[in-house]
């Protein structure tokens, strides 16, 4: 059945029907999981499509299942170049090359990286640039005749871009994400799922999420970043009712939103200063009573005290709330209030501007109390 599905999906992309082709494969792979050539094809058709976050999370899995696939590699290096992920697009390229040396396309592929890193990092101290396109035609089968762009490529009427993810399948998670000034914290509410079945990638403006339990449809989550990370910095834990997924941020700006739009306004920097110093008491010591040593002491309990149950939460969001911003403490207030307590969010820019309306646990409902 799967193999029927493929030769289908492979004469589709023949014949240029692309998004027929992806439906085929994605058959396939509901069939059959754990066959790398699909995810690998797929990848190669999303391209087409510019999926290309989901064609990076497509070579992602083929590479998982067979790291020795040499065309993954290079179909995950030309999806973060469209995204204009250079330094994670050469890293696929040279693992490419090692298992393919006779292959020219990666040695060009590393070239035209190098090249672009090299303008990336001269823009850097210019206030801007004009952007520019160049194309490499790359030379092999039908399947991996592409042109790689070294510019964010344009949106193709009515599928998906880079400033527009749609997701593999419908989201079954909540997702929501708070910021420090070094790090943005994305918070995926998923109970009882076990490490095993958690995969989390990174690139330099992406974030791949797989969650795939036997017998469910997988969820991914798959946006391209508000900002750029430093995915060797970057760390997830599974815990008990979620994954907690703590990006690096390359430099402290302050993320309006979590994933990357066009329309955005130029990033505000963070303003990391020291600490004011706490005023002292002058008297505090002349009375054979150290105030300042016993603050100390008292605050120190207080964080390593161990809680669990409603207390655990409850200091949770006190520790969010204290860590966090102007923005998301009054988005923090005003979401709690408005819903009676069942809402908290921490996205100002999204309970601004409107009144947050109360969302009940399931089988339960709001109602009005009645003085």
């Amino acid at each position: 059945m799967a193999t029927d599905l493929e030769k289908k999906a492979k004469e589709a992309f023949i014949d240029d029907h692309f998004e027929l082709a992806v439906e085929l494969y994605s058959q396939a792979i509901d069939v059959n999981p754990n066959i790398s050539e699909l995810y690998a094809d797929r990848a190669q058709a999303n391209i087409k499509l510019s999926n290309f976050t989901e064609a990076v999370a497509d070579a992602n899995k083929a590479i998982q299942l067979d790291s020795s696939m040499a065309k993954a590699y290079l179909r995950k290096g030309i999806a973060c170049m469209k995204l204009e992920e250079y330094q994670t697009a050469k890293t696929a390229f040279e693992a490419g090359s090692t298992l393919a040396p006779e292959d020219s396309r990666f040695t060009n592929f590393i070239k035209e990286c190098d090249e672009l890193i090299a303008e990336e990092n001269a823009c850097l101290s210019k206030p801007s640039i004009e952007s520019t396109t160049r194309n490499t035609v790359v030379e092999g089968s039908d399947l991996d005749n592409i042109t790689a762009p070294v510019a964010r490529a344009p949106a193709v009427d009515g599928l998906s871009s880079p400033a527009s993810v749609v997701p593999v399948s419908k989201p079954k998670f909540r997702h929501e994400f708070y910021q420090k000034p070094e790090e943005v914290v994305v918070t995926i509410f998923a109970k009882g799922i076990p490490a095993k079945n958690v995969a989390v990638d990174y690139g330099e403006q992406i974030l791949s999420v797989t969650i795939d339990v036997p017998g469910e449809e997988p969820y991914h989550l798959q946006p391209r970043l508000y900002g750029k990370i430093i995915p060797a910095k970057c760390r997830y834990e599974v815990l008990s009712t979620k994954i907690e997924i703590r990006l690096a941020k390359a430099e402290p700006i302050q993320w309006t939103s979590l994933e990357f739009t066009k329309d955005v306004a130029v990033p505000q920097k963070i303003n990391i200063s020291t600490p004011a110093q706490r005023p002292s008491y002058p008297s505090s010591k002349h009375r054979g009573v150290d105030w300042d040593k016993l603050e100390a002491e008292v605050k120190k309990e207080e964080k390593d005290e161990k809680l669990d149950g409603d207390a655990a939460l409850n200091k949770f969001f006190q520790d969010i709330y204290r860590d966090a911003d102007e923005d998301t403490r009054r988005a923090m207030q005003k979401s709690f209030v408005e819903s009676n307590g069942t809402v908290l969010s921490t996205n100002w820019k999204d309970v601004g501007a409107k009144k947050v309306e109360g969302t009940p646990p399931d089988g339960m409902e709001m109602k009005k109390w009645e003085y």
